[in-house]
């Protein structure tokens, strides 16, 4: 019995997705619940495992091509021992022929493909052993001759210093909602900086304790996504959005944390992060930073977020103008603490300084609410004891 390797539910608004990866090929052999293939979406990369045991019997999707929800991508054949994996004009048996000329093609491709696949396939002078066949019994179809002239052929010199490299699903997805950000926003960045010492110097003293406590580290992150959370509460537009013609003024606080994985950039989501104390907030970005490394998140875990935080500072980043990750209207950049002299009662000394950066939509946030916002920031993290006692 044939069983159908289907494309899953990518999530609420989410209907196609690439191939990534086959973990697969056909004529291996499976158990239920074995890995079979990764579909990368717009935000996540997802895994499809067997639902039956039994023999990979066709691959219809190549790596590389786009699937939609409840499309089949193969057939798994239950409790066969053995088949013969696809091919497209010889079977395993028979030698491999040498390649051939565009002359030889024209005459053994009608016994691989119709006429106007043979046509494509002489006019682009291609040799059909470099195109791997998606049809019955692994026959080339036109598709296939077209997806390989349309794929752009990697660029070789002598030298070998130009390498070309199709853009992953969730880069271009990437690409594309931060120029969408830039073309439809009024985006504005404003900066202040911040003297770490009093917030430095707490959490030294109760690191040890606070992780024996609640077993996890402390960091300096918990501390701004409480900050962030009071300020957004004297700030509401900051955590507000542009509908159409109305505002929406959100009464929750679901802050994103930018996260870097070897895919890209990801902001999952700390959910309703007023409710939360600092272990809680720890522990909460912990488990996503996790997940994203190793690409296991959801897209209830990417969506919804009304704020969003960006800590280029781990990367060691200076000073940056993040961009705004629509529909939100403002994100905040943190950046790396590093010693400066500044003026402190008349003196100057040595102080660890944070810049940090405010980038907002002009249209819903004016430029005194923005300036407002970054330095209730500033006052939360540079007075710490504010943030624990809740004034």
């Amino acid at each position: 019995m044939a069983v159908e390797i289907i494309v899953p539910s990518l999530g609420e608004s989410v209907s196609e997705a690439t191939i990534a990866k086959w973990h697969k090929n056909a004529g291996d052999s499976v158990k239920v619940d074995d890995l079979l293939l990764e579909l990368e979406t717009e935000k996540v990369t997802l895994e499809v495992n067997a639902l039956a045991s039994g023999i990979v019997s066709q691959i219809l999707k190549k790596e590389g091509e786009n699937v939609a929800v409840g499309e089949s991508v193969g057939q798994i054949t239950e409790g066969q021992a053995s088949i013969e994996a696809p091919t497209i004009a010889q079977t395993p048996s028979q030698p491999t022929p040498p390649q051939k000329t565009v002359a030889s093609i024209q005459q053994t491709a009608p016994l691989t493909h119709g006429p106007a696949v043979q046509k494509l396939v002489a006019e682009n002078k291609l040799n059909t052993s470099d195109i791997k066949g998606s049809g019955r019994e692994g026959r080339i179809t036109k598709g296939d001759v077209l997806e390989v002239l349309n794929t752009p052929s990697p660029i070789k010199t002598d030298d070998n210093r130009i390498e070309r490299v199709r853009m992953s699903r969730l880069r271009k997805t990437i690409a594309q909602r931060l120029k969408d950000s830039q073309n439809t926003a009024a985006i504005l960045t404003t900066f202040n900086e911040i003297d770490m010492s009093r917030v430095i110097a707490l959490r030294s003293q109760y690191r040890e304790e606070f992780e024996k406590k609640h077993n996890v580290k402390l960091g300096f992150m918990s501390f701004f996504v409480k900050a962030t959370v009071e300020a957004l509460k004297l700030i509401p537009s900051v955590n507000a959005e542009i509908e159409g013609d109305d505002i929406i003024y959100k009464n929750y606080y679901d802050i994103g944390v930018a996260v870097g994985t070897p895919q890209g950039l990801v902001v999952p989501i700390v959910r309703d992060a007023d409710r939360l104390n600092f272990a809680g907030i720890e522990k909460e970005i912990g488990n996503l930073a996790k997940k994203a490394r190793e690409g296991k998140l959801s897209m209830a875990d990417l969506s919804g977020g009304t704020f969003s935080i960006s800590n280029g500072g781990v990367y060691g980043s200076l000073l940056s103008t993040p961009i705004i990750n629509p529909p939100q209207s403002g994100i905040l950049g943190l950046h790396k603490t590093e010693d400066r002299p500044i003026a402190v009662n008349g003196k100057v000394e040595i102080r660890p300084m944070m810049y940090i950066a405010l980038s907002y939509d002009h249209r819903i946030i004016d430029g005194k609410e923005g300036v407002t916002f970054l330095v209730k920031i500033k006052e939360f993290i540079e007075n710490p004891e504010r943030l624990l006692l809740n004034i």
